[in-house]
């Protein structure tokens, strides 16, 4: 083990992060799951109360709030392994500069020549679970009604909030 007060701070700080990036991975993979179980339970109650329209609203706002919390948490993962790659890793060689290159993972997976494919397939796979939903409940909404301006305009606030989580999973996706 390094006598090597700062070193010792800076693996430190790096296992905190991979912890803090554990985690995240764990919300961000269980929300999906979350997310499937409220479409279903709002669906169930839809039918179940008859053809309203309105109801199907709450689809549309769940769809967005959960996808922003997974968009969130998917960034925090990111930001943690572009630190630990871009100024983690080079501190920590620089107090050793014949070593090395520490945290190998975090540059050779992202190597994969297939990444560039699974990072767009990801993007998509997001953007139905969770635009097309609040998009669906949308439509449902104005073509059944009822159309009473508080409920038009919640609809057309969520339709932004949509479209904006959209371009922020399109904006996020790191094919570099």
């Amino acid at each position: 083990m390094s006598t090597d007060p700062l070193r010792e701070l800076l693996l430190a700080e790096y296992g905190q992060l991979k912890e803090e990036q554990r985690a995240r991975i764990g919300l961000r993979d269980n929300l999906i799951y979350v997310t499937l179980a409220a479409y279903a339970a709002i669906v169930v109650g839809v039918t179940t109360l008859g053809s309203q329209g309105a109801l199907l609203l709450i689809l549309s706002g769940a769809a967005t709030v959960l996808g922003w919390t997974h968009l969130a948490n998917d960034e925090k993962i990111s930001a943690i392994g572009r630190y630990v790659r871009t100024a983690l890793a080079p501190r920590v060689e620089d107090l050793h500069p014949r070593a090395a290159p520490v945290f190998g993972w975090e540059e050779t997976h992202r190597r994969d020549h297939r990444r560039r494919l699974r990072k767009i397939l990801q993007a998509s796979t997001d953007l139905l679970t969770f635009n097309v939903p609040a998009l669906g409940g949308l439509v449902y909404y104005w073509v059944n009604g009822p159309w009473h301006w508080s409920l038009i305009t919640g609809s057309l606030l969520l339709l932004v909030a949509s479209f904006v989580l959209g371009w922020q999973r399109l904006l996020h996706v790191d094919l570099a």
